[in-house]
């Protein structure tokens, strides 16, 4: 066992090294990359359009991009649409007659992996100006918090509903053939089918409102239920739809096929055990016949397994296909690998955790030992295959090192990790439960066969003397053999004392072990929900973490000069890698503000770094990050100029990538007014 042990933790300690050893660019949500006008500018005449250009494709609404004047007046037309028609751009025409001063544009969209973007920055015309922007005006940033919960909820009851129906009905149809007649697995299938149809149903009538901000008041208007489906979600959730039709008639033929073969087969052992041993040795061909036939009879339903099997495969497959196809591996490098090993990621899931469930149940219900290894073997390949996907997709999706602790993605993923250790470890723990059930089975068996074939040889004298006596008991009633049978049905009754004797404490035992595992993978499935959720390395989401916290920047006036020191480290071994960014701010107050962006090595020496963004966002008003636009000054420093709208504890945040692959994120907070 030790040696087990050890070689389990060396394989995850390998897959570890290569999760973060090889760890490149993130996969993350549609970005911003340019505007037309840029972040602050300042432009002579008032523009006709404004136009914004994504890292990748987004789904627009006419109300996608908002334009505010400086009383917070809405100023363009309503009319949102692509840029020439190129998807990862969006444009809003901008009314006639406006006025000088500082404008303020607020922009939602929807990633190609089906996550909602949004953001704002301002320009100015004829000159900057303040700005009276109120926070109502650009809460659509962020969904309603009541909507984004319950949108939560029904995507994670759809995972675990997903992993219960999929893993059950390949635990019956791997393991315990038997077991579908048994009502709570019956019930557990059920459950999982529902469950998965209800939940799909209300991500379908959330999706809307959760995109656009609104209340849940909006989910069952039509008109965003259609503009759902218009989209690869909408698509994707309608496909699912059609394919839990078809799962319904599975779940009728798998329990009708299978279902009905249990009480044949269990009432064919008592009638054969309770025939004499005399007349099963004197007719030896008739019980090879008979043997015969019933191997053919079992062939309809080999064959309605094989069937079965391949039909909920198939099912299986195409419904993770409605998840994979719609989120993070539909966007991004390498989309031809990534989308098949996140199906198999998903299918690995739920046979472990769907399958667990229905062990759980089993066990209270008789499963068969050998049942229980079949599924032990299959669990053991299911974290197998869990295990190198996973690598993949967190090496796909990972930004950086720093990317596991300074962002949301990082964070979630490290608990993920931590979880599924767990599970692996509870595992390990089944399998010696699972060793000490068969020792007790493969012990009472083995007592049973030695006592029988002592009393078959006492029997068997006994008979042979009244053979010689000219007794004539063929057929009749025979006292000798009435005491044979009743010896040879004391031993059975022995055995299967002995069995319940030594199994019951391992059967207790294995019962309770895959309780806490089952527990431990419902925290699993609500944080893969978040996972998918959470747009990789994004600043956003270190920002949001930063303002949970008491504020602990500098102190600041109105008015004055500010100087924050921001601590950073890319990971990396180049001198530029490690060092401090300052940033002064003046006069930190609403409205434009003048700053300079320094970066010192630890010997407080200027670098130069390939790349360096500056940004700002005020979380309790859902504004930003609002980029701003960097002059070199010379061996870095830089200067520039942010558009500060509204007052708050804002939230300063430097990108530095000192190489192409080390990059790290600082943040500070600010506060203005």
């Amino acid at each position: 066992m030790p040696r087990r042990v050890a070689s389990l933790l060396a394989v995850l300690a390998a897959a570890v090294a290569v999760l973060f050893g090889g760890a490149g660019t993130a996969a993350a949500h549609a970005t911003l990359v340019s505007t037309d006008p840029a972040q602050g500018a300042v432009t002579a005449t008032a523009p006709a359009a404004v136009t914004l250009t994504f890292s990748e494709g987004v789904s627009l609404t006419a109300d996608s991009v908002r334009v505010l004047d400086p009383a917070g007046k809405q100023v363009d037309n309503g009319d949102a649409a692509h840029a020439d028609g190129k998807e990862a751009s969006a444009r809003v025409t901008l009314r006639s007659g406006l006025g000088n001063g500082t404008y303020t544009v607020a922009w939602r969209a929807v990633s190609e992996d089906s996550h909602p973007v949004g953001g704002a920055f301002t320009f100015s015309i004829g000159a900057p100006s303040d700005t009276t922007v109120s926070a109502s005006s650009v809460q659509g940033a962020e969904p309603d918090a009541v909507v984004a919960a319950a949108y939560g909820t029904a995507r994670t009851v759809a995972y675990a509903a997903f992993a219960l129906l999929v893993g059950a009905a390949a635990f019956v149809l791997i393991c315990w053939p038997r077991g579908v007649a048994v009502h709570r697995v019956q019930r557990l299938l059920m459950t999982g089918w529902i469950a998965l149809l209800v939940s799909t149903v209300a991500v379908l009538l959330l999706r809307g409102p959760y995109e656009r901000g609104t209340g849940l008041s909006q989910a069952f208007d039509l008109s965003l239920v259609r503009a759902t489906l218009d989209e690869r979600i909408g698509t994707a959730l309608a496909a699912r739809l059609l394919l839990l039709a078809a799962g319904g008639v599975f779940l009728s033929l798998l329990v009708g096929q299978l279902g009905q073969d249990r009480a044949p087969e269990e009432a064919a052992d008592p009638a054969d055990a309770a025939e004499p041993p005399e007349s099963r040795a004197e007719d030896g061909e008739e019980a090879e016949l008979r043997a015969l036939e019933r191997r053919a009879a079992e062939r309809p339903l080999r064959d309605a397994r094989l069937g079965l099997g391949v039909g909920g495969a198939v099912l299986a497959v195409a419904l993770s296909a409605t998840w994979v196809g719609a989120d993070h591996s539909s966007v991004g490098i390498q989309v031809p690998l990534a989308l098949p090993t996140a199906a198999l990621h998903l299918l690995a899931m739920a046979l472990w955790l769907g399958g667990l469930a229905t062990l759980l149940v089993g066990l209270r219900h008789g499963v068969p030992t050998a049942a229980v290894e079949r599924f032990s073997k299959l669990a053991l390949g299911a974290v197998t295959v869990l295990t190198v996907t996973g690598v993949y997709q967190s090496w796909r999706g990972l930004g950086s090192w720093g990317a596991l602790v300074d962002t949301e993605y990082g964070r979630l993923l490290l608990i993920k990790t931590g979880l599924v250790a767990g599970m692996v470890g509870l595992a390990w723990i089944s399998r010696a439960w699972v060793a000490r059930l068969r020792t007790a089975d493969e012990a009472a068996d083995g007592e049973a066969a030695d006592e029988e074939a002592e009393q078959e040889a006492g029997a068997g004298a006994a008979v042979g003397s009244k053979q010689a006596a000219g007794a004539t008991a063929r057929g009749g009633d025979d006292p000798a053999r009435r005491a044979q049978l009743a010896r040879q049905q004391a031993a059975r009754d022995k055995a299967t004392e002995r069995r319940t004797r030594d199994g019951v404490p391992a059967r207790a035992g294995l019962r309770r072990t895959v309780l806490v595992e089952s527990v431990v993978a419902v925290a699993v499935l609500v944080v893969t929900t978040m996972l998918t959720n959470s747009p990789p390395g994004r600043v956003a989401e270190a920002v949001a973490a930063t303002s949970q916290s008491p504020a602990a920047g500098a102190s600041t006036v109105p008015g004055r000069t500010v100087e924050l020191k921001l601590p950073y480290d890319t990971g990396g071994s180049t001198p530029n890698a490690k060092g401090t960014a300052t940033v002064t701010v003046n006069p930190v107050a609403t409205g434009p503000n003048e700053v300079t962006l320094r970066l010192d090595d630890k010997a407080g020496k200027p670098v130069e770094v390939p790349e360096v963004q500056l940004a700002f966002t005020l979380p309790d008003r859902d504004l930003g990050p609002l980029p701003v636009t960097l002059a070199p000054q010379g061996t870095g420093r830089w200067s520039g100029t942010a558009q500060l709208p509204l007052a708050g504890n804002w939230v300063v945040s430097v990108t530095v990538r000192s190489s192409d692959i080390d990059q790290s994120t600082a943040t500070e907070q600010l506060k203005v007014g």
